[in-house]
Order: C-alpha cells, then structure tokens, then sequence
C-alpha cells in the first residue's frame, strides 16, 4: 500500500440525504460485495446516483446542511491507495476493494473507513482544502 495523505471533498460533491427517524431495528442491503447493516438514527445517502447508509455520529460529525436535504462532508478524509484486492470491515459491515480503489478513513489513525473506486475517489477529492 501506498502512503496515507489528507485529502478533502470537493465542494461541488453534495450528497442528497435523510435521517432514519423511524422506530426500527434497522435493516440489512448487500452493497459493496458483502451484508451491510443500517440502523435506527443512520443516514440514508444518495451520492450521485449511489445510494448507502451511514453511520449516525459519523455523519452528523464529518457533514454540513448547505440546503434542505443536501449535505457536503467537510472534515478531511486519510486515503491510501491499494496495491491488491481485499476487504475492509465498516460501521455497516464489510466492503471489498480491487486493486487500484482507495481505502478512505474519517480518522487520520485509519479508524471508521470505507473503500471507493478509483475513478471515483479522483472526481470526489482534491488534496488542497477547498
């Protein structure tokens, strides 16, 4: 693996997103190549077309209200890109990555992180802040 670096959202990349509010045990989606779970309190996102959950502290803590239902991540992410397939357990479960996807963290000590494509970790992200 390559070195982590700090990198931050583009501010152009507003996530369309609702809170789960309702009174649930949650429920369970296949996402990523494995079982992901969501629960009471999380966030339901649509990035662009790709839909997920997130986890409720992590996203009132990493993203901002610019509009009604719209929301920019404003705290910076750690990323590294991989050199080999693998996986990566979540707050929601487990997701798998091929070589040449990004392995993304909240926390700059590589805790509560996620893996995203190539390709679309580059058009979401810059090193500069914005």
């Amino acid at each position: 693996m390559s070195k982590r670096r700090r990198y931050f959202k583009r501010p152009e990349q507003a996530v369309t997103a609702i809170c789960l509010e309702l009174e649930t045990t949650g429920f369970n989606y296949q996402k990523w190549g494995a079982q992901q779970h969501c629960k009471q309190g999380d966030w339901l996102v649509n990035n662009n077309g790709d839909v997920y959950t997130v986890d409720a502290e992590t996203f009132s803590q990493t993203y901002q209200q610019v509009s009604e239902g719209k929301f920019v991540k404003v705290t910076p992410v750690w990323a590294e890109q991989t050199d080999r397939d693998g996986s990566i357990k979540t707050k929601e479960g487990e997701s798998h990555y091929k070589a040449g996807d990004y392995l993304v963290f909240n926390n700059e000590d590589g805790s509560d992180g996620y893996c995203v494509s190539a390709d679309k970790f580059l058009s979401m992200y810059q090193t500069d802040k914005p």
